[in-house]
């Protein structure tokens, strides 16, 4: 009897429950669309970040995560490359050495971290081969080839073919230098890390590091991080442990450890949904209580009459929270459509920010945004909903209860 009656007060003002039904469904929608771009925009820099440089999982010397000096090379290189051989859930992995110095032109100098790399490796671990905007990507054999970003190209006022000089200590803690020629530009996206990164290859790097010292190293075994990337990302932490059980005098770290803003990203996405809903249902709040209180005060005579030929004050309350919760249940179905149409769309063809470009460089972030929503969004919604329209019902039901039937009944 109840939601009959609930179900046939609901429609008697059709336009004003629409308005309530509508701004229902664009709170839900607005709300998803929130939590998509930001869950988007949160995984972009993720995933720029891993596929930039940090990869899943980064292994150093101890030591040299500490004064990032060259002498703090990985041991039995050798071995941890067999051991990179043999997992099977290792995708690809590439063998870096890095060193701190200056990079400087006839023009300008600058301080920069000098990554030495395996070509092919590193080829398949980042993407810096596919950031490229002029030139080659260490196409020929030559020796000390030089790859730098378009920011650091406009400052040295350099460009291809140009010769640059870069200054660094070798492996004796001796000053040393080698002239590179520029054979390719690139643009990662990353203002911070164009402006601090230029790559060479390894062989090169190594044999100015190596060739003063009195014990030599074999070029092939310096190195100073080794970046994996995992074939299931969903198995980092069973990998990591793998590794520091296997090597625990090396230090094996997780993106997430390597670069704890990371974590906290991943670690806020679900948080924003909460958020967004929690701001959003609050504002309907009110306005579901604002329609729902002029309904019982429109009512107010037919709620005394009820009363008066006996329906008592706990069926004339339930009577109410239904009217409210029915508005609900039929806002929330067509909002969660519109917000998963909205986010399949977008998710698939992405939120083109190129206007803002400069300013997301800045942060690494995408100009493309693909929007994504975690599944436990489409659980809180409904929630939300249910707890939305229960507040908002509350007042205007107490409000009915309290009407006296004889006094009701009189009320013009």
């Amino acid at each position: 009897m109840i939601p009959i009656l609930a179900w046939r007060n609901t429609w008697r003002n059709p336009t004003r429950s629409w308005v309530v039904i509508i701004a229902i469904a664009m709170g839900i929608w607005a709300a998803m669309f929130m939590t998509g771009f930001a869950t988007g925009m949160s995984r972009s820099y993720i995933e720029n970040a891993i596929q930039g440089l940090l990869s899943h999982i980064q292994i150093h010397q101890p030591e040299y995560l500490q004064d990032r000096s060259v002498k703090s090379r990985i041991p039995d290189l050798a071995v941890l490359q067999e051991r990179l051989e043999y997992e099977e859930n290792i995708a690809n992995y590439s063998i870096r050495t890095l060193a701190t110095g200056m990079v400087a032109s006839g023009n300008a100098t600058r301080g920069v971290t000098i990554r030495g790399v395996e070509p092919e490796m590193e080829k398949q671990v980042s993407n810096i081969a596919t950031k490229l905007q002029e030139g080659d990507y260490f196409e020929s054999d030559r020796k000390n080839q030089l790859l730098i970003s378009r920011k650091m190209a406009d400052k040295l006022k350099a460009k291809l073919r140009s010769k640059l000089v870069l200054t660094f200590q070798d492996m004796e803690g001796t000053i040393t230098a080698g002239a590179f020629r520029v054979v390719g530009i690139f643009e990662s996206g990353n203002a911070p890390f164009d402006e601090g990164n230029v790559f060479v290859k390894r062989q090169d790097l190594n044999r100015l590091l190596t060739e003063a010292t009195a014990d030599p190293i074999p070029s092939g075994e310096l190195a100073h991080e080794v970046a994996i990337m995992l074939r299931y990302p969903e198995t980092l932490e069973t990998t990591e442990s793998v590794f520091e059980k296997a090597f625990p005098k090396l230090q094996t770290d997780t993106y997430r450890e390597a670069a704890p803003d990371l974590q906290l990203y991943e670690s806020q996405i679900e948080n924003v949904s909460m958020i967004y809903l929690t701001i959003i249902m609050l504002a309907l709040v009110f306005g579901i209580i604002n329609t729902m209180l002029m309904a019982v005060l429109e009512r107010v005579k037919e709620l005394g009459m009820l009363m008066a030929i006996g329906m008592n004050k706990l069926k004339v309350f339930l009577m109410i929270v239904v009217e409210t919760l029915l508005l609900g249940l039929i806002g929330a179905p067509l909002g969660v459509l519109l917000g998963s149409l909205t986010i399949s769309y977008l998710g698939k063809n992405g939120l083109d920010l190129s206007s803002f470009s400069q300013s997301l460089q800045m942060y690494g972030l995408s100009e493309q945004v693909y929007f994504d929503l975690e599944p436990s969004v489409y659980v809180q919604i409904p929630v939300a909903i249910f707890i939305t329209a229960l507040m908002a019902a509350i007042y205007p039901a107490f409000k009915a209860i309290r009407l006296r039937p004889v006094e009701a009944i009189r009320k013009i």
